[in-house]
């Protein structure tokens, strides 16, 4: 479960004036830098980050080489009435057939270079457009004409609210943004712009508990992970991948143990987690995966795993009822180990009974090798 790409740019001045911007950018998490050529090493000096770099050959070294400053793209030069005679369009073409990663960039002062835009942007991997005076029109046209084509558009924006505004053009929005500021707060608040957008919600809804049963002892998985969670956030866990159980992170204080809000105690080896749109094995997770952070409205954010710890604890069934069907889960038997209510309170399974309600993920259907598929199962 990926985001937008967010990208800095950082070409007006000398190194100084904008290595506090790079460095900003690294520390925030933004996906990819736009700099001079001659500072592409001086970039990858500070930091492990993708650089692409304004460019007419392929000597520098970057990721991405992007035509169009110094050329038509930015108005220095007039556009060519014929985009046969483009030199920027030529450019373009002839470092994509030397193999290399290809971005243009093109600002928007009128109706023609918007059409210039769609041109080139065929013939790139990145069309990045800047606005004059940004308006949504021409991305939309953009977006919509270049909807075929193997190209993906970076806006050029200025804070997190124009942000938010060109990912979510015509719902599909830009493929990312290229913030242009020396504010370290707007750097900060864009990324996290672009980490949420094009991640839909996911439906949770109640689910009545029709038992809670004592097991014996078993093998339960605690997924340590290297982000902070809040009340009401949790992962999606079950023993059927057709319904999974919201269980929450042992963000709350309790009088047993100190609060842990990087942790969820997620239930048995066997069960599913929902990572993105996939499952996994909670016993195949280890250092370094990707999971998925849910919180009480379905909103999803990603989280890294930072540890697993699977051992042996006795083990509590909870089966619940929703749209007719019983989904079940098993997980330690403990009070720190808590469900979501549907008023998105965390609730001990310690305290939990028939009749609860509580907030889960249904789907129906099944999963082969973690993706959903539709064929005839049963999971008892």
């Amino acid at each position: 479960m990926k985001g937008k790409t967010i990208w800095i740019k950082a070409d007006k001045g000398d190194w100084e004036d904008h290595k506090d911007r790079i460095t900003t950018g690294l520390e925030s998490g933004v996906n990819y830098v736009l700099v001079n050529a001659d500072e592409v090493e001086k970039v990858r000096e500070l930091g492990d980050i993708k650089v692409a770099a304004f460019a007419n050959d392929d000597r520098s070294g970057a990721d991405v080489v992007v035509v169009g400053k110094g050329g038509e793209g930015d108005g220095t030069k007039p556009l060519s009435p014929d985009p046969v005679g483009s030199l920027d369009i030529s450019t373009a073409i002839r470092l994509k057939e030397k193999g290399l990663t290809v971005g243009a960039y093109v600002v928007i002062q009128n109706k023609a270079y918007e059409e210039f835009a769609a041109q080139i942007g065929k013939e790139c991997d990145f069309l990045i457009i800047v606005g004059t005076d940004w308006k949504v029109i021409p991305l939309e046209n953009l977006i919509a004409g270049l909807q075929d084509s193997n190209v993906k558009i970076i806006a050029g924006v200025r804070d997190a609210g124009e942000a938010k505004l060109a990912l979510e053009t015509m719902e599909h929005g830009s493929d990312g943004v290229l913030l242009d500021t020396e504010d370290p707060n707007a750097i900060k608040s864009t990324v996290a712009v672009g980490e949420s957008s094009g991640v839909e919600a996911l439906e949770l809804v109640p689910a009545k508990v029709t038992k809670v049963e004592p097991l014996g002892m078993g093998d339960r998985v605690c997924v340590d992970t290297c982000n902070m969670m809040t009340r009401g956030e949790g992962m999606l866990v079950g023993s059927q991948a057709s319904g999974m159980f919201l269980v929450h992170s042992e963000s709350e204080e309790s009088p047993y143990v100190a609060s842990r809000p990087f942790r969820v105690n997620a239930g048995a080896v066997h069960a599913y987690v929902k990572v993105g749109d996939k499952t996994r094995y909670l016993s195949e997770l280890k250092s370094g995966d990707d999971v998925t952070i849910v919180d009480a409205q379905g909103n999803q954010r990603a989280g890294i795993v930072g540890r697993v710890k699977i051992e042996r604890r006795p083990l509590m069934l909870v089966e619940a009822e929703v749209e007719g069907n019983i989904i079940k889960n098993i997980l330690q038997n403990a009070e720190t180990i808590k469900l979501v209510d549907t008023k998105g309170e965390p609730i001990s399974i310690a305290e939990l009974k028939p009749g609860d309600e509580i907030l889960v993920n249904y789907e129906g259907g099944a999963r082969h090798f973690g993706m959903k598929v539709e064929e005839t199962i049963i999971e008892k």
